[in-house]
């Protein structure tokens, strides 16, 4: 499993952004699948995870309502769809692979990780 995350850049308060996340190794597809940030200066968290059958769907309290977790497994791709962009949701995102085929919300329950994405949203 190799993950790649685009879609990131710079966008207004208000506005939206959809992160993708392609697994070139063509494996994304057998495991349940997350996003991820971190702030600067600040840890890690977890921010929407799917599990394979795209049925069980759990998002962070702060991006509830704002944020969309999707996949489609025919392209080994996982979606964030991201609205209602806040200052705060400024971090690199990562894409993360689980080891199984559940949906997790615990960074050490995932065992394939992309680089990260900017995603920067100005005030």
């Amino acid at each position: 499993v190799e993950l790649v995350e685009s879609g990131g850049g710079l966008v207004q308060t208000g506005g939206s952004l959809r992160l993708s996340c392609v697994d070139s190794g063509g494996d994304l597809n057998k495991y349940g699948a997350g996003w991820f940030r971190q702030a600067p200066g600040k840890a890690r968290e977890f921010v929407a995870t799917i599990s394979r059958n795209t049925v069980a769907r759990w998002y962070a309290d702060s991006v509830k309502g704002r944020y969309i977790i999707f996949r489609d497994n025919t392209k080994n791709t996982v979606y964030l769809q991201m609205n209602s962009l806040r200052p705060e949701d400024t971090a690199v995102y990562y894409c993360a692979a689980s080891d199984g085929v559940a949906a997790s919300t615990t960074p050490n329950t995932y065992r394939f990780w992309g680089q990260g994405i900017q995603v920067t949203v100005s005030s």
